[in-house]
């Protein structure tokens, strides 16, 4: 039926079902504009609409209303079990979106690195200027700076990043003798004789 307003379950009913004079006073919501349907809404509801509502859903909630006038509302059983069912819905969907959210890692504040109690001074020179960081409580402690980690304070010192115990010299060097292949070793003459 041209003009009718689609249920929500369309096609498991049909206006002409509900009676002639029905049909036609909810046929005629689609014809109304926005301010004839707030005039309607007050003539039967003998209330102010809420000024929120779109044109569309103001013409639903109006027509859902007149038949509920015409042919009875909901049973307050099935008010109660629709309003549960929707809080239920609601709940689940807030729940899903919590989990949904990434979780705040927790910060754990740094350990300076093993071995090294406040108070320790590691002097490094570097670009032909030495450096020299003291640990502290909370990290370390350069040109009255503040860090949580070593490379921290090489990255401030060298402007690249680096393994902050490697250039403090407190993990494993490169072996000096391994430079690699075809370089001569300090004191070797490229190996001529």
């Amino acid at each position: 039926m041209a003009g009718a307003i689609p249920s929500p379950a369309a096609g498991t009913s049909s206006l002409g079902a509900i009676g002639p004079e029905l049909t036609r006073e909810i046929e005629g919501l689609t014809c109304l504009d926005l301010g004839d349907l707030r005039i309607r809404w007050r003539q039967h509801l003998r209330s102010a609409p809420p000024p929120h509502l779109s044109r569309t859903l103001m013409m639903r909630l109006l027509a859902y209303r007149i038949q509920a006038k015409v042919l009875g509302d909901l049973d307050r059983d099935s008010a109660r079990l629709l309003d549960r069912i929707a809080k239920e819905r609601l709940r689940r969907r807030a729940a899903a979106e919590r989990a949904a959210k990434p979780k705040a890692v927790p910060i754990v504040p740094p350990i300076p690195a093993p071995g090294l109690r406040p108070g320790t001074l590691l002097v490094r020179e570097f670009a032909g200027e030495v450096h020299t960081v003291t640990v502290v409580a909370g990290g370390f402690a350069w040109k009255e700076a503040s860090f949580t980690s070593l490379s921290e304070v090489a990255r401030a010192i060298t402007g690249t990043r680096w393994n902050g115990p490697r250039f403090f010299g407190l993990r494993d060097k490169v072996p000096s003798g391994n430079t690699g292949a075809g370089t001569a070793a300090p004191g070797d003459a490229g190996g001529a004789a």
